[in-house]
């Protein structure tokens, strides 16, 4: 009997990395890769930064050129999944009764943007931002002069409100905490981007929350809990997303804040497997998490293809991401949702520091700002020493954290 092959559902950035993977590492079975997307698969970082400012196209981060797809005998369909019958090991996509079998799946089904409940939240000019199209949207809106207001202040909605004032947007932002990034990177750093910001032009409602867009067939006001009323030629959503986790539900797979994984990324159900933002996994330091940054879909991606090819090594990333706002460089290296102590080596003041996330004397996790450069890049550098730090899980004295005189190098015996 001929192989049925490897299905990957998602054709993101974390499908696209696995189903290149397969390749590299030589399987030669069939590869079907299916999405709701027409783009072949590419990351989605510059949709809030290069690609909204004009600067970028955004597939300079495709994953692989489209044309690859067809060369490498990887098959691409376009379509929703309706249901997928892990008994028979066949899916159904949408408005098609054409089964398509697989031996092994893999769900790369990732997230999408949470709905604001907010009334007025579907007006025409309340937008999100996750695919090109909606970037597109904003940046017909986003002329010089005009008025925005982003709503929520992690990730996304604070390198959009970087993005909107270089391009010469008057632009509002609420959000709950004392600044951007507070619920993720704590107070202190949250006031510092909140400083940055302001300094930029942007005008922050903190500690407040929208409840209701108001305006004549289209946004013109932006109300919130406060009694603040806002006005704005366009809104921008950016509180999160919701793993699309439907499908794999309906198919009797276990799921709890994503589909839920062990350290091979294998779900409760034979041959079945799941990555990237959807993917809620065991990991073999940080425990179980679901991640949603670029790092973590190209490098599980990758990992799941491994895995699904026989590999029992354990997806042990220690998860990192970077930001770019304005001319200021954020990185981090860890994972830590809740921290003992912060300690900071170098001047929140100046902007350039590394701030270590502590529990039980043990670093967590590591954050810079302007201060430590690339870790993947530069292995001599202090966040490199870091990341080492994070993996070993070594018990380390805030005051050898602290001082300047301290090499970080000499910590990680």
């Amino acid at each position: 009997m001929t192989s049925a092959g490897i299905v990957i559902i998602g054709s993101g950035m974390c499908g696209g990395n696995a189903a290149v993977t397969l390749r590299e590492e030589g399987y030669r079975g069939r590869v079907v890769l299916v999405g709701d997307e027409a783009a072949a698969p590419f990351g989605r970082p510059p949709l809030s930064k290069t690609y909204l400012r004009g600067e970028e196209d955004w597939t300079a981060w495709s994953v692989k050129p489209p044309d690859w797809y067809e060369q490498s005998n990887v098959e691409r369909l376009h379509g929703r999944v309706e249901s997928i019958d892990v008994q028979a090991r066949e899916i159904v996509l949408e408005g098609s009764h054409k089964r398509t079998a697989f031996d092994r799946l893999l769900l790369t089904t990732g997230g999408r943007n949470r709905r604001l409940p907010a009334d007025g939240s579907t007006l025409p000019g309340v937008l999100g931002l996750r695919t090109v199209d909606e970037c597109d949207a904003i940046k017909e809106r986003a002329l010089p002069g005009s008025r925005a207001v982003v709503v929520g202040m992690g990730f996304i909605g604070s390198e959009v409100a970087a993005s909107l004032r270089t391009l010469g947007v008057s632009v509002s932002a609420v959000l709950s905490g004392v600044g951007p990034l507070a619920g993720v990177l704590g107070d202190q750093v949250g006031s510092v981007m909140a400083a940055i910001h302001r300094e930029k032009g942007v005008e922050l409602l903190l500690d407040d929350r929208v409840v209701a867009f108001t305006g004549d067939g289209h946004v013109e006001n932006v109300v919130t809990s406060r009694g603040s009323t806002v006005p704005c030629d366009f809104a921008v959503t950016g509180i999160g997303i919701e793993p699309n986790v439907e499908l794999a539900r309906r198919s009797g797979i276990a799921v709890d804040n994503g589909i839920i994984v062990d350290e091979q990324c294998r779900t409760n159900v034979a041959n079945v497997y799941a990555a990237g933002d959807v993917a809620n996994h065991l990991h073999p330091i940080f425990g179980r998490l679901r991640v949603e940054h670029f790092n973590n879909a190209e490098r599980q991606g990758r990992a799941a293809a491994r895995s699904m090819l026989g590999s029992t090594e354990p997806y042990s990333d220690l998860h990192s991401f970077w930001s770019d706002q304005y001319e200021h460089a954020l990185e981090y290296v860890g994972h830590a949702r809740s921290w003992d102590q912060f300690v900071v080596r170098g001047s929140l003041e100046q902007r350039q520091f590394l701030g270590f996330y502590l529990g039980d004397g043990r670093v967590l996790a590591v954050m810079g700002l302007n201060r430590g450069g690339d870790p993947e890049l530069d292995e001599s550098g202090e966040l490199a020493a870091a990341k080492v730090l994070v993996g070993k899980r070594l018990g380390v004295s805030p005051a050898s954290l602290e001082d300047e005189r301290t090499d970080l190098h000499s910590l990680c015996a």
